[in-house]
Parts: C-alpha cells; structure tokens; sequence
C-alpha cells in the first residue's frame, strides 16, 4: 500500500483524480432521486435502515456521522412522512427501535432502479476495456466506502 504522505507523484495525481471523481459523481447520483422531498440525508438513514435493519436512533446517528439530537430530528420527519416506525426496544424500555415501512421499501428500490439505470446508460460510453476496468475497481471502492 503506498504511503501518500511521501508517495509519488503519479500517486498523489491519482488520489486527487479519484476524490475528485467520485465527489462529481457522487452530486450527480443525488439528483437521481424518486422523492424530491426528502434531504440527502434522510436518503442515507433509510438506506442503512435498509442494509443493516432496524436500529436505534443512538445507534443511526453513529452509522451515519451525525450527533443524536439531529437523528432524533430526522427519524421525527421520517416517520412523519410514513417511511419509518418506532417500536419499543426489547430490552431497554427507555430506548426506541426506528424500523423502515413498506413505504420506504417501495421508494428505495424505485430509486436504486433510477440511479443505477442512470449509470447504466453513462456506462453505455465506455469501450470495453474501460468497462472492464470499471468491473475490476467496483469492489475496491466498495472496500474504501466501508473503511
């Protein structure tokens, strides 16, 4: 793995290359959206609502890098507009579970279906050696996504 604090040349120009990239890309799959209404950030809470299921809001906040009074501001406007449900926790009678609704679901597979078909048709413009390479990075993003 190259040490970037000393790394090349070519290795700072790639870092800077793949920041940059990703930042563009990542503002352009924003306005990929099913539902207007709802921020970025709500977005994300139902996503991860949705790969790591029901959680609490203490538990929500740390997942997506927010402090807990504004999880418990957004889990409010989520179950106001019927995307989230809060339960009592099984264990800690103090503590709510925010769970998705079938609302939710629905949306964020229209959305996912939106986006990745958005990037399905940026993808048509690329020749076959860049699709390629495309496929070969895909988990290697993931991987730095997760870090």
């Amino acid at each position: 793995m190259p040490d970037l604090s000393h790394g090349t040349a070519d290795d700072v120009a790639a870092v800077n290359a793949l920041r940059s990239s990703v930042m563009r890309l990542g503002r352009r799959l924003k306005h990929q959206r099913v539902d207007e209404s709802l921020s970025p950030t709500e977005m994300s809470v139902l996503g991860t609502l949705s790969l790591c299921g029901s959680a609490t809001p203490g538990e929500l906040a740390r997942k997506e890098h927010v402090q807990p009074p504004s999880m418990t501001r957004i889990v409010a406007l989520l179950e106001a507009k019927g995307l989230v449900r809060l339960e009592p926790h099984p264990d800690d009678r103090r503590q709510k579970v925010v769970s998705q609704t079938e609302q939710a679901e629905t949306m964020l597979e229209e959305s996912r279906r939106k986006r990745n078909a958005w990037l399905a048709a940026l993808a048509e413009g690329l020749d076959e050696d860049e699709w390629a390479k495309l496929r070969a990075a895909a988990p290697v993003l993931e991987k730095l996504a997760h870090l």
